[in-house]
């Protein structure tokens, strides 16, 4: 069993950056590849990055690639998203999930983050 808590959310200006962490708990937290996704209201959830369980690989939506950064810390058991020059089209509620875009095996509840214009 592994629990995710994301925190640092919040609203931004367009241009700003915003550091989301994803807290797990569980001796397992390291088997996992962990996955951000974003749901912005009336909005379908879509996948935003990915990183493998060493730390050694990531993947992201073409939206964020250049811009969002995925790292990760096993010791600590967090995930982090680096999140720079943000627009008002990157406001949504953010989640973190074990597992990959296909298949997720457990999920965050999200934190918001507001990017005005």
């Amino acid at each position: 069993q592994v629990q995710l808590v994301e925190s640092g959310g919040g609203s931004v200006q367009a241009g700003g950056s915003l550091r989301l962490s994803c807290a797990a708990s569980g001796r397992t937290f390291s088997s996992y590849p962990i996955t951000w996704f974003r749901q912005a209201p009336g909005k379908e959830r879509e996948f935003v990055g990915t990183i493998n369980r060493s730390g050694d690989s990531r993947d992201y939506a073409d939206s964020v690639k250049g811009r969002f950064t995925i790292s990760r810390d096993n010791a600590k058991n967090t995930v982090y998203l680096q999140m720079n020059s943000l627009k008002p089209e990157d406001t949504a509620v953010y989640l973190c999930a074990a597992g990959t875009r296909n298949a997720v095996y457990y999920w965050g509840q999200g934190t918001q983050v507001t990017v005005s214009s």
